[in-house]
């Protein structure tokens, strides 16, 4: 095996030196280079970095090879309506297929839970100690953080290497938008269904079928409460952040009034584990037709509250389930949501401060399409004002990370994933981990400060010298390759380098070795914008 020299102490300090520098601001390229259309002519390297790295979730050699064989517009078209479903590499799709998650259905582990929560009690209601009452609970716990995990890993799997990566950048998008922890009660146990069954079928798709899919699952419902909301027992846990977060914004014209309108309108809508087959609760003749059962959700009239209701100025007509119906309709079609998504789609993609032109003409592509998702997408990107504002979406640790696997590894496939989700827990957003239902914030400052900067400094070291834990389980090939990537080497790497501030490349040019250049590289202020 090949020796390798470590970094020297004068290197971690310059690179350092420079990684705190990434606090400053940072200046783009001329933006008034920077076409106002798609251009019909071939991209530079540095235009198709600058596609790549806000498109998906980052530039790689392959990907960069793949934009220049089908043009732009081809290119844009094919991440906006992907196919379905999107053809993983193999290594990528037997580790998927090897999780638990994958192998057994939602029944099954709800089930599987259930009995171990009952084996628990049991023990203990048996007098057969506390010892093994707590060993069988620990167990109960121990299984829910494994899948919670594998939900976790499936989902960086997919971003590192599917082909549909505005989807996948789509996905991570709105189960952020419509947060649900994996803090809070058994939502371990639903968070890889509901972003497979819920979020991801959407990510693209219709935003009125997505809020819907979002309201329906157990894991929102368990999150937000609405699962305990009933007539006589209100919580408008939900039907607040469903006007506040999901929808129409705060400050957008509703009031506390319409909050306990929507929390009323939502009673009984929660969800039930009973087999599918089974009977449905005794009810009243008067309410047997409004009963709904689909999957897990459930809309049970009993639990509903029939009084009439005014939501945003108007009387809702329907009645029971098509009460929600009717809300959401109402909710979706309000001008407030679509500047409302249109701006949080506009600060995800382009800045912190997106130009108010930009932010208006998407929000006027969200309401033409009532609401088609890649539509809206279509528009944002392709804008003037976000064609004009390129290199100036301040990374957040997941963009951080991931963009420095992709450009480092490219198409080889990292055989054990929990590295990577390791470095972004350090960097403070862990997958699924944000407590409150606001998700994770996107602007410069939440990311920027010195203690941030530290920590990335910190991880860039361990993908500049260490990665090799990406592939400890092929041992012989790791026997054949450095115990680091060769970033010099990467076509797109050269290409951003080519648009560095003087400083940035003098700092590379003082690199001693392959890690010390890695090191250099990922901790330059223009590596921490995309």
């Amino acid at each position: 095996m090949r020796s390798y020299r470590l970094l020297t102490l004068s290197a971690a300090a310059l690179a350092g030196t420079l990684w705190l520098s990434a606090c400053a601001s940072h200046v783009p390229p001329d933006a008034a280079s920077t076409p106002a259309t798609l251009p019909d002519t071939p991209l530079s390297a540095a235009q198709r970095q600058q596609w790549l790295d806000r498109v998906s979730w980052g530039a790689s050699d392959s990907a960069d090879r793949q934009l220049q064989r089908l043009g732009l517009q081809r290119w844009l078209d094919q991440q906006l309506a992907p196919q379905q479903p999107p053809r993983l590499p193999e290594q990528v799709q037997q580790q998927i297929a090897a999780l638990e998650i994958s192998q057994r259905s939602m029944l099954e582990l709800q089930r599987d839970i259930a009995a171990q929560r009952q084996a628990a009690r049991t023990a203990t209601e048996q007098g057969q100690g506390e010892g093994e009452g707590a060993r069988l609970r620990l167990e109960v716990q121990s299984h829910l953080n494994q899948l919670a995990a594998q939900a976790q890993q499936r989902q960086v799997l997919r971003a590192l290497y599917s082909p549909a990566q505005l989807q996948e950048q789509m996905t991570w998008f709105w189960m952020n938008h419509f947060n649900v922890s994996t803090r809070k009660a058994e939502t371990r146990l639903w968070i890889g269904d509901y972003e497979e069954r819920a979020i991801r079928p959407h990510a693209l798709g219709n935003f009125r079928s997505l809020l819907e899919a979002s309201m329906r699952h157990p894991a929102m419902l368990l999150y937000l409460d609405n699962a305990s909301n009933a007539q006589g027992h209100i919580n408008e846990n939900y039907a607040r952040e469903l006007l506040e977060l999901h929808t129409m914004g705060v400050g957008s014209g509703y009031t506390q009034a319409d909050v306990q309108a929507m929390a009323h309108v939502l009673t009984g809508v929660g969800f039930s584990t009973r087999d599918a087959d089974a009977p449905p609760p005794r009810l009243p003749p008067a309410l047997q037709a409004d009963y709904r059962r689909e999957g897990f959700f459930e809309f049970n009239p009993k639990r509903h509250d029939y009084a009439p209701q005014v939501l945003l100025g108007q009387p809702l007509r329907a009645k029971g389930m098509a009460a929600v119906d009717e809300a959401l309709d109402r909710i979706v079609a309000s001008p407030a949501t679509a500047q409302f998504i249109a701006r949080k789609l506009a600060v995800f993609f382009i800045s912190d401060n997106p130009p108010p032109a930009l932010v208006q003409r998407t929000a006027a592509a969200f309401s033409r399409s009532h609401g088609d998702i890649a539509a809206t997408l279509r528009s944002l990107l392709t804008a003037p004002e976000a064609l004009a504002q390129q290199g100036q979406r301040f990374k957040d640790p997941m963009h951080y990370v991931l963009g420095a696997v992709r450009l480092g590894y490219d198409e080889r496939v990292a055989s054990d994933v929990r590295p990577v989700i390791g470095w972004i827990n350090r960097l403070g957003q862990p997958i699924y981990g944000h407590e409150t239902p606001d998700g994770y914030p996107a602007s410069q400052s939440d990311w920027a400060s010195s203690g941030q900067m530290a920590a990335r400094f910190d991880v860039a070291r361990q993908i500049a010298t260490r990665s090799a834990v990406l592939f400890r389980a092929e041992p012989q090939a790791a026997l054949e390759q450095p115990p680091y990537p060769d970033l010099v080497q990467r076509a797109t790497a050269q290409a951003r380098v080519a648009q560095w501030s003087a400083a940035s490349r003098e700092a590379l040019a003082k690199a001693r070795n392959v890690p010390d250049w890695n090191t250099y590289f990922l901790s330059a202020p223009e590596m921490m914008v995309r």
